[in-house]
């Protein structure tokens, strides 16, 4: 009898934490056992707020901070015995700015990609530095650059030895718009050629125009990962705003049963509704003003931002992943 075919095997997944914790010696725990895959190839945003334990993940994977406990493994290869090997697989982009004021931007970014053993390329050189921008600035010392211009090396140096794996520590806090969109067009590109792209940031709005998935870190524990459309889904809320031709002096009783709240003025009705209630959260109502003769000149929805459902989240008592 012949064997059956074996089940295709997962991919190996970009990074993969087990059980991860991280105590300092101030008793501080940083960490509470985070368990986490990143697949190949995809944009994950980590969001929390400042203390959250974001750039303490974000450096025990990348070989800066030792982890308590747990294991992290980068594209299969366990990052304490394999640490060579994991760490040319890296490139990071941290928050603060560090390069030597008096190399010139060519040599700074030059000597990053020999640092991880890879061969002299100009023409690499030269693309990443276009790519950012930069190749007008490639003679000038590090010290005379704007701060802007110094964030863009920053970025040229991590992708200097061509990383499969990329780490956005708040990457664009403060910094000028057009750098901004410089790099989040050049994140596209590396992410459409396979590279795995891993960000915070304080600015919710790029997570929610870049991610694929998104995972919420909250006192030291993941409370979220999820899909962003599932998330948005999952969690958003939308309000039901209306606009009436003649202002309630006060909210009927009918009105009221239905969650409806009257706005200072009496011109304005409101109601809160969950996403997912495709149309349940406005039919209803536009019935019901009808049968009570009540006249509205304007109806509108809006939905959920991400950092609406992030607000709500990092102040649940408790949230569940």
């Amino acid at each position: 009898m012949p064997d059956s075919p074996s089940e295709p095997s997962s991919p190996t997944p970009a990074v993969a934490l087990r059980g991860l914790t991280k105590t300092y010696a101030s008793g501080f725990q940083a960490l509470k056992r985070v368990d986490l895959d990143i697949q190949r190839g995809e944009i994950f945003a980590l969001l929390g707020p400042n203390g959250a334990g974001k750039t303490t993940l974000i450096s025990i994977i990348c070989g800066i901070v030792t982890a308590s406990s747990g294991s992290v493994a980068v594209a299969g290869h366990d990052i304490q015995r394999d640490y060579r090997i994991t760490r040319s697989l890296i490139g990071l982009v941290p928050q603060e700015l560090s390069t030597d004021a008096f190399e010139t931007v060519w040599a700074t970014v030059s000597f990053s990609r020999g640092l991880f053993g890879k061969p002299r390329d100009a023409a690499k050189v030269e693309q990443v530095l276009r790519d950012l921008s930069l190749w007008d600035k490639r003679d000038e010392k590090i010290m005379a650059l704007s701060g802007g211009m110094k964030r863009r090396v920053m970025i040229a140096k991590a992708l200097s030895h061509e990383p499969q794996i990329l780490f956005l520590d708040e990457p664009t806090a403060g910094v000028d718009v057009e750098l901004r969109r410089d790099m989040w067009e050049m994140v596209r590109r590396l992410r459409d050629g396979g590279v795995t792209i891993i960000l915070t940031t304080h600015y919710i709005e790029e997570a929610e125009d870049m991610a694929d998935r998104i995972g919420v870190i909250r006192q030291g524990e993941l409370i979220v990962v999820q899909e962003k459309k599932a998330l948005m889904k999952q969690l958003g809320k939308k309000q039901l705003t209306v606009e009436l031709e003649q202002p309630l002096h006060a909210l009927p009783a009918e009105l009221a049963a239905m969650d409806l709240v009257l706005k200072p003025g009496g011109h304005t009705l409101q109601r809160e509704f969950d996403a997912h209630d495709a149309g349940g959260g406005v039919a209803p109502v536009l019935r019901r003003l009808a049968e009570l003769g009540i006249g509205y000149t304007d109806v509108n929805t809006r939905q959920s931002s991400l950092e609406d459902i992030f607000v709500s989240l990092v102040h649940q008592p408790g949230a569940a992943r």
